[in-house]
């Protein structure tokens, strides 16, 4: 089977839906004749031209603006942000308009928009430019929100994103847009709403998603040279929350960790090991760790850096905690 990067596979989604279906059009900063900041747009202007792959001001406000506009007359807009740490100018279009169309109008407005673009701390951006906002999002209601880690994941995620009728929040790992694996030829699906079971285990759970997932499949190579057996689920769709998947896990499990690059206070890592400890109470034969990047604004020196998020070795530290 060929091997594609994450963003390869996420150009080869964008091009497939825009040429499936002409109400899908690109917009944002430099991603026509740059091909985006990060290259995902890579050929779409010269394939689909300027009508369809669109290049705006440095205005995250106006052009979410825009998308969310064009979603309520019909057409499907991909809006990128350069970094999503920029998407926290145009926030009240994503929270106070997008999310709350459908419901506000009693299903008269459908809001099939995308937001999509890179998240996450990468290579010395310092603290502006390092976010981990999956929080931000997941806290409000109307808003689907998904966070791949392969490449195979990245394609069939966005392609079903693009479909949907309700706004998607979709965060791409920047530091991980060169990551190569399989990915199939031809059209095929991942639905929203799904995790994914990354590794089988019968000791403890490892719950997480985006970059943290092959921080902790690593850890859990570690752990296995020790007889411990972890089992990872990459929830991928962090809203609608794939319960059945995460449930059945803990269950066999009996313990399990959430790791997140993002802070710890207040963070999505920490409403899901609350979420799943109050539901599975009586089965868990120890209390949950939650394992986050630290709490501190991102340092630009890259010693300090590398300190922040989760490393495997923390993971299994933590794991052998657990068990």
């Amino acid at each position: 089977m060929r091997e594609l990067s994450i963003r390869e596979a996420l150009n080869e989604a964008l091009a497939e839906e825009m040429e499936r279906d002409e109400r899908v059009f690109l917009m944002g900063e430099e991603v026509g004749y740059y091909d985006g900041a990060y290259k995902v747009s890579r050929g779409l202007l010269q394939r689909f031209g300027e009508r369809r792959v669109i290049d705006t001001p440095i205005s995250e406000t106006g052009f979410a603006g825009v998308g969310v506009g064009a979603a309520q007359v019909g057409l499907r807009p991909v809006i990128e942000f350069m970094t999503w740490n920029f998407s926290l100018v145009a926030i009240d279009q994503i929270i106070n308009n997008a999310a709350k169309m459908r419901y506000m109008s009693g299903g008269a407005f459908t809001m099939p928009v995308v937001f999509r673009g890179p998240c996450g701390s990468v290579h010395q951006l310092a603290a502006q430019h390092s976010h981990t906002l999956e929080s931000f999002y997941t806290y409000c209601p109307g808003l689907k929100v998904i966070m791949p880690s392969t490449p195979y994941d990245a394609k069939g995620l966005l392609k079903s994103a693009i479909r949907d009728e309700d706004p998607v929040v979709f965060m791409e790992s920047e530091a991980m847009y060169g990551v190569r694996a399989p990915v199939p030829e031809g059209e095929y699906l991942i639905p929203l709403g799904k995790a994914d079971v990354k590794r089988e285990g019968k000791d403890l759970t490892i719950l997480c998603w985006s970059k943290t997932v092959p921080t902790s499949l690593k850890a859990a190579e570690i752990l296995a040279e020790s007889g411990i057996q972890a089992e990872i689920v990459d929830i991928m769709s962090l809203r609608p929350l794939d319960t059945e998947t995460i449930f059945n896990s803990v269950l066999k499990t009996n313990r399990f960790m959430v790791v997140q690059e993002a802070w710890p206070v207040s963070s999505y890592g920490a409403w899901l090991a609350s979420y799943v400890t109050q539901n599975l109470f009586d089965y868990l034969d120890a209390p949950p760790i939650v394992e986050s990047g630290l709490d501190t604004p991102h340092p630009y020196a890259k010693n300090l850096e590398n300190l922040l998020p989760p490393t495997p070795e923390r993971v299994v530290a933590a794991a052998r905690r657990l068990v």
